[in-house]
């Protein structure tokens, strides 16, 4: 069965964007955090950055990107219509009217979809946000991994915004990189 991760970006008091969504100024790029991402999570970055970072290996971790219409809108609102047309790409959103035919838009139930996703054959199956998508698709998350930025934000979205209950979790694999910023991976238990 295919495994569901969220890797996501987080303050260290865990917020993955202000309170309106916006994620501008709060999350510079600390040393070190982007060759870390090149190097063990490229199919995590976008694919329009691919040749500019020098990404050649995909690797197979991720086949399939899972994301809520907040975490996909900025993207759209710049142009980019296809984020990650390396993977299968779904949007979670009631009322997105598909712009691009590589993206597929659940607009029912999110954790009846991932139930199915993770029946089908392929790799991993990689939830890029938000906040309350992860909260109402905590009981199918297997992993999480977090990007954690060197700053304290004080408010905003959390990981999980949203009413969930305690969940115990395994720390499988911590790095500190150079410029603050620490990438912590959790299985559950």
């Amino acid at each position: 069965m295919r495994k569901l991760t969220y890797f996501i970006g987080a303050s260290a008091d865990g917020y993955i964007a202000a309170a309106d969504g916006s994620l501008e100024d709060f999350f510079p790029l600390p040393d070190g955090l982007l060759e870390y991402l090149v190097a063990h999570y490229p199919q995590t970055l976008p694919t329009h950055l691919h040749a500019p970072l020098g990404v050649t290996d995909l690797g197979s971790r991720f086949d399939t990107v899972l994301m809520g219409r907040g975490t996909y809108e900025p993207g759209l609102k710049e142009g980019v219509t296809s984020p990650y047309s390396h993977l299968k790409q779904y949007v979670v959103s009631g009322s997105l009217i598909n712009p691009d035919p590589a993206i597929t838009v659940i607009s029912g139930d999110p954790a009846h979809a991932v139930q199915q996703l993770k029946r089908e054959t392929g790799g991993g199956i990689w939830l890029a946000g938000g906040g309350r998508l992860a909260a109402a698709l905590l009981p199918e998350i297997d992993e999480v991994i977090v990007k954690i930025y060197p700053l304290i934000l004080g408010k905003g979205i959390g990981m999980f915004d949203g009413q969930i209950p305690a969940v115990r979790l395994t720390l499988t694999d911590a790095h500190v990189l150079a410029g603050g910023a620490a990438v912590h991976t959790y299985t559950r238990k």
